[in-house]
């Protein structure tokens, strides 16, 4: 497709083209685009409400602010609450405060594997099921 023509499909699906797309080089818009589209606003395995709260997740982690705001107003369109938004933060800062412990206590991961295999395996056994 030509710059025009992929610019023109982001026009009709986004309302206006967004600077941040006008700055990709001609020789890659229509990938870039392509993959937008298709991953971003199309539904896949994972339901978009869901794909936007890993994503503001994982934004909230890097510290990226661009990408922490469209990640919670998207997760807001694909119908997140704010109660929603609030724990998807909460949930990274969890998991990154986690991670830091561990990384930087070394356990051994191999030990780790086989403790968690056991513990899912024990949840997996009580009723009612937890997962």
């Amino acid at each position: 497709m030509s710059r025009s023509a992929v610019e023109s499909d982001i026009r009709e699906t986004l309302g206006l083209v967004p600077e941040f797309l006008t700055e990709i080089p001609d020789s890659m818009i229509e990938t870039e685009w392509a993959s937008f589209k298709e991953f971003e606003l199309a539904e896949t395995a994972i339901p978009n409400k869901y794909k936007e709260l890993i994503g503001l997740a994982v934004s909230g982690a890097t510290r990226c602010r661009y990408c922490v705001y469209f990640h919670t107003e998207a997760a807001k369109l694909f119908g997140a609450s704010d109660e929603e938004v609030n724990e998807a933060a909460l949930m990274a800062k969890h998991t990154m405060g986690w991670s830091t412990y561990l990384n930087t206590r070394q356990f051994d991961y191999d030990r780790f594997k086989t403790e968690f295999d056991r513990i899912a395996a024990h949840l997996r056994s009580q009723e009612p099921a937890l997962v």
